[in-house]
């Protein structure tokens, strides 16, 4: 069938009737004189009903002044091409369109009027504005990011800084050996005090990482909390004795046992109770209480009558680098992490943290809760060996010379004979001349690492030298760490820097196990008993 011809007339109508934009026609007062489908649907107003009208019909009062500006256009032969503006539909709402006006010519080319074109924008706009919301949110996080990241870097350096000044001059001082017997203690004692306060700056910095990566792992056994309660407080007493606080403690039983890693849990209790003898002032009470709830859960609160929380803090706590006080002039340092790193460590054990203040100078409340009881205990840790070291054979393998002069000071001092050399080769051939009892290397160590050596020690044809008990001494002091090197072939890891008592006990821990291979003949002790 063929197709109906359309005059040109109407091809222009069915151009326009089948348009998606509202297209208009005015005189030059600004009547409607036209009105299509699509312009209908836009704003409501049926053809019949808005003919004859004033455009001004659609037009928000505030926005008259561009009618007029546009007649003004038209009515000089020029148009207005894609302006964005707002107008109004039958039920009062707004919409924002895209216009365009022309101006219609008579056969003359008289301009009797203007017609307009209106296209719906709202989505556009919508998606624009949402568009920008999004990258004002951005900035602002970035600009806050940023402020955050310098203010961190700031403390950083300060509380880096600030401990390092005091080891420096006093180890200047003592190096000038002008200084009294007092003055010698007093300054070995900051020494000490500033050193471990880089350690622990250090350890929390490893720490957020880890839990930044998701690397933190736990090494799960049975653990008495009330041991680890008593641990901790020995290891705060003197800080508490220094400003003559009271440090007391409460266990509702003589064990408590729980499923958990005693190293991070031991990190819990001393970060709590250091935090709590940190913000109380001298001569204020300190109370440590282990007990266990109606469920079996065990409990571990830590209770001060300290400086207190402000309440719009509280739901803070918890955050990363977030302090009560952040300023310049604060009166206790440190970078905010050590609670974050507690809650952490808490809910890895599947547990909860929570605390609770009576405000300013109202004293704070920590309360840990552990799931998970267990019925039997089991050993956490190495004692202080029982027999001393003496005449222990123990060879030394590091290539820093102040590390093995102060391995060698220490062991010698426990009446242990030590060999230091300071690489792989050489540690090699005095195991194979010297025959040790015990071994300790470092692992970063260049040509050839502690992970290499230990190995090539482990596959020794004299079965005596293949079997030494071996300790890993090192830097490397993550979980990962310390995993890699017990499959490596070591048998235990202590992280540097060390306590000496707790060297102590893995050199004692390996001669043990040197006396019980001694007594086996076995070529490959039982390893993978980290400290």
């Amino acid at each position: 069938m063929a197709s109906k011809r359309l005059s040109p007339e109407q091809h222009l109508a069915a151009i326009i009737n089948s348009s998606d934009d509202a297209i208009v026609s005015k005189d030059l007062n600004g009547i409607v004189m036209s009105w299509n489908p699509a312009a209908e649907r836009m704003f409501g107003w049926k053809a019949d009903e808005i003919i004859g009208k004033s455009i001004l019909t659609i037009i928000p009062k505030d926005r008259y002044p561009e009618e007029e500006a546009v007649l003004s256009r038209v009515r000089q032969g020029l148009g207005v091409d894609h302006f964005e503006t707002v107008r109004q539909r039958k039920d009062g709402s707004l919409i924002d369109i895209s216009l365009t006006v022309s101006p219609v010519r008579d056969d003359d080319g008289t301009i009797i009027g203007a017609s307009k074109v209106a296209r719906d924008i709202t989505v556009r706009k919508r998606l624009a504005e949402a568009e920008h919301q999004q990258l004002v949110r951005e900035r602002t996080f970035q600009t806050e990011a940023n402020r955050i990241k310098d203010e961190f870097l700031a403390t950083l350096s300060h509380e880096l800084r600030t401990p390092l000044n005091a080891i420096i001059g006093w180890t200047e001082l003592l190096l000038g050996g002008n200084l009294n017997d007092q003055e010698k203690e007093l300054g070995l004692k900051t020494i000490d005090r500033n050193a471990r306060a880089q350690v622990q700056l250090v350890d929390d910095l490893l720490d957020v990482s880890r839990i930044t990566t998701g690397k933190m792992r736990l090494q799960i056994i049975s653990v008495d909390l009330v041991e680890i309660a008593k641990a901790a407080l020995d290891i705060v007493r003197p800080a508490a004795a220094a400003k003559k606080i009271k440090l007391t403690s409460e266990f509702s039983r003589p064990e408590i046992m729980v499923q958990a890693d005693p190293d991070r849990l031991q990190q819990v209790a001393w970060n709590l109770l250091s935090n709590a003898i940190k913000f109380t002032p001298a001569r204020g009470q300190v109370t440590l209480k282990v007990q266990v709830d109606e469920e079996g859960n065990a409990l571990f609160i830590v209770e001060d009558t300290g400086m207190g929380i402000p309440e719009r803090f509280l739901p803070h706590v918890f955050d990363r680098f977030k302090q009560v006080d952040g300023s310049l002039t604060r009166s206790h340092g440190g970078l905010g992490l050590g609670l974050a790193i507690v809650r952490h460590i808490v809910e890895l054990h599947g547990g909860t943290v929570s605390v609770n203040s009576g405000g300013e100078n109202g004293g704070t409340t920590f309360i840990v809760t552990l799931p998970g009881l267990s019925a039997r205990r089991q050993p956490n840790g190495f004692a202080r060996p029982e027999k001393s070291l003496e005449g222990l054979r123990i060879l030394v393998v590091d290539d820093q010379s102040d590390e093995r002069e102060l391995l060698k000071i220490i062991l010698m001092r426990e009446g242990a004979d030590i060999q230091t050399v300071g690489s792989v080769e050489e540690g090699l051939k005095t195991l194979a001349s010297w025959r040790p009892q015990v071994l300790i290397s470092d692992i970063s160590m260049p040509l050839e690492d502690g992970y290499s050596f230990i190995k090539r020690v482990r596959g020794l044809d004299d079965r005596v030298s293949a079997a030494v008990p071996a300790i890993a001494l090192t830097a490397r002091a993550r979980i990962e760490d310390k995993q890699r090197a017990l499959d490596a072939g070591f048998d235990y890891h202590v992280g540097k820097p060390f306590d000496r008592a707790r060297l102590i006990a893995a050199v004692g821990a390996a001669a043990e196990l040197a006396l019980g291979a001694r007594r086996t003949k076995s070529l490959s002790p039982a390893r993978g008993n980290p400290l």
